[in-house]
């Protein structure tokens, strides 16, 4: 239930993946973020006499100027038994993907051509960010390194399936959970997570000291909220941290680990390299372990009612950001 002084939302169970995906067109701008675009396209990939199917969707993904991307969509209810069905269908897909990539780029060409809005800013991103037209721009996407992703959107995600989705697959697999309220009198309001809100700028303007909001392609730290506890006895005693929700795709980026220290320090005050990042037991989390003690750092303090709130969960940066800030407006 979501209660308000005017209304009272009920969640409203999607009776249909059409229904789902209906849902899915209406947020979208908000669903995906600034620089992203939903194309809802369906056309069989693969090549002949190997693996084919046919994908929900595509998501470009144009937030970073150095990194774009693509991920090859799947749209799914929880009451369907996903566990199955949506591993082996990740699995089709990134094996259609390989044997066919060719036919991927024309796909979202021609979703793109259809949609003259998605078109012109494509264009305009490629001629910003030193591609000769879209076409480069799509050939460097689909046949680039690390070019498959995944990205699931479900209403309801499970332990067990979550766990699958991080342990079965050595490509990035995001997941995003999409759920549908209403009201008595007919009004529908939708709850989500943005997609990768946590990793993408949340500000546009530089910050005080002139840096440019943090592109994701520079990402390489993560942020992890710590109580004095825990700090003492695992970050610095173990030379580790452990049982942490990460974003798959940023796995292969995180090559630092820093610690805020929550009130009343309410800074960042350490930082060690990381050697491994690996599942958390049988867990839908993970446990990153150091190459060497954590070191302290200048401390970098929270400032009083500024943009940057005090971390509640990780939190994405890099490590030269780090370096320069002298507080967490400046940190991230």
């Amino acid at each position: 239930m979501l209660w308000g002084k005017t209304a009272t939302f009920l969640e409203e169970l999607f009776e249909s993946e059409p229904e789902f995906e209906g849902a899915i067109l209406e947020v979208a701008d908000a669903l995906f973020g600034k620089n992203r675009f939903y194309l809802d396209t369906k056309k069989k990939i693969g090549a002949k006499g190997k693996t084919k199917n046919i994908p929900d969707g595509y998501l470009i993904d144009l937030s970073s100027t150095k990194e774009p991307k693509l991920y090859v969509v799947e749209n799914e209810l929880a009451q369907h038994e996903p566990l199955k069905h949506i591993a082996v269908q990740i699995l089709k897909f990134s094996l259609s993907f390989e044997t066919s990539p060719h036919a991927v780029k024309n796909i979202v060409k021609e979703a793109l051509v259809a949609n003259g809005a998605m078109m012109s800013k494509c264009q305009e991103y490629a001629s910003r960010n030193g591609f000769e037209n879209v076409d480069v721009l799509l050939e460097h996407i689909v046949y680039g390194e690390n070019r498959f992703n995944a990205l699931v959107i479900i209403d309801e995600i499970s332990e067990e399936l979550e766990k699958a989705l991080m342990s079965r697959f050595k490509f990035p697999v995001e997941i995003l959970t999409l759920q549908r309220y209403r009201s008595k009198s007919g009004e529908r309001i939708y709850r989500f997570d943005p997609f990768l809100s946590d990793v993408t700028a949340s500000r546009e303007e530089p910050t005080r000291k002139g840096l440019p909001p943090l592109d994701p392609s520079e990402i390489d730290t993560i942020v992890v909220p710590a109580r004095d506890d825990g700090f003492k006895e695992v970050f610095i005693g173990e030379n580790r941290w452990w049982a942490i929700r990460i974003h798959s795709s940023m796995i292969p980026k995180i090559k630092h680990i820093a610690a805020y220290r929550v009130a009343p320090k309410s800074a960042i005050t350490h930082i060690a390299p990381v050697s491994s990042i690996e599942q958390w037991k049988d867990t839908n989390k993970y446990v990153v372990s150091f190459a060497e003690p954590a070191s302290e750092i200048a401390a970098i303090p929270l400032v009083p009612k500024g943009h940057v709130k005090a971390p509640q969960a990780p939190r994405y940066t890099s490590k030269e950001r780090l370096e320069a800030a002298f507080n967490l407006d400046e940190a991230f």
